[in-house]
């Protein structure tokens, strides 16, 4: 089993989705023995916002690419294989401005890849990376799951479950903390809900193995 932990908060040690993913890929660890996992950090090892430099060798360009477009194509063909190359995606997703922090857009950007996560078919778009888990530790300074007007400005969640469905991932699973901004009990028991989810999850991925067994 080969899981891939990626970090996008800017905030360090006191990020609170680099906590919760840390939680998450330990459950994880503790109920599946024997899991490799790859880390990426998308802060410490940001790959460059999307350019025609990085989009070049897609548009069926094989010959006279620079020495800047190979180098970009490398830096794409290092993250998307490595993101096909995993079973599990656990992803830290905090809320900045409405959406995602722009180093996660930036690795998205690099793995959407016709022909290696999606091909579009005389049926329409499909998506190649099937058959994968994604767990996204989604933290919000505010609340916005519990009204229809916090919903119309949320555009983190919503986008990535929209994005890995278009590359074919069904089974994208989310551990939410939310209102972590708002005072230290609003904090706390937004944590403590984001772990119970984290246990409930690692409880029923348990039981599913040991039914398979």
């Amino acid at each position: 089993m080969q899981l891939l932990h990626i970090d996008s908060a800017i905030t360090g040690a006191n990020s609170v989705s680099r906590q919760l993913t840390a939680q998450i890929v330990a459950a994880y660890q503790a109920n599946h023995p024997g899991t490799q996992v790859s880390y990426l950090d998308l802060v410490a090892d940001a790959p460059t916002h999307f350019t025609m430099d990085a989009m070049a060798p897609r548009t069926g360009q094989t010959d006279g690419l620079s020495e800047v477009q190979k180098r970009e194509n490398a830096v794409s063909e290092r993250l998307v294989s490595q993101f096909l190359a995993a079973d599990v995606v656990v992803i830290g997703a905090p809320f900045y401005n409405f959406s995602i922090p722009t180093q996660l857009k930036a690795w998205i950007d690099r793995i959407a890849q016709p022909g290696r996560t999606f091909q579009y078919t005389a049926n329409g778009p499909e998506g190649l990376a099937k058959g994968k888990i994604v767990i996204i530790a989604s933290t919000r300074g505010g609340v916005y799951s519990t009204s229809e007007g916090g919903r119309a400005m949320e555009h983190q969640e919503s986008y990535l479950q929209t994005v890995l469905g278009f590359f074919g991932v069904t089974d994208v699973r989310f551990v939410r903390a939310e209102g972590v901004a708002m005072g230290d009990a609003a904090k706390a028991a937004a944590m403590e809900s984001a772990t119970q989810a984290i246990r409930s999850q690692a409880a029923a991925n348990q039981a599913q193995a040991t039914q398979a067994a």
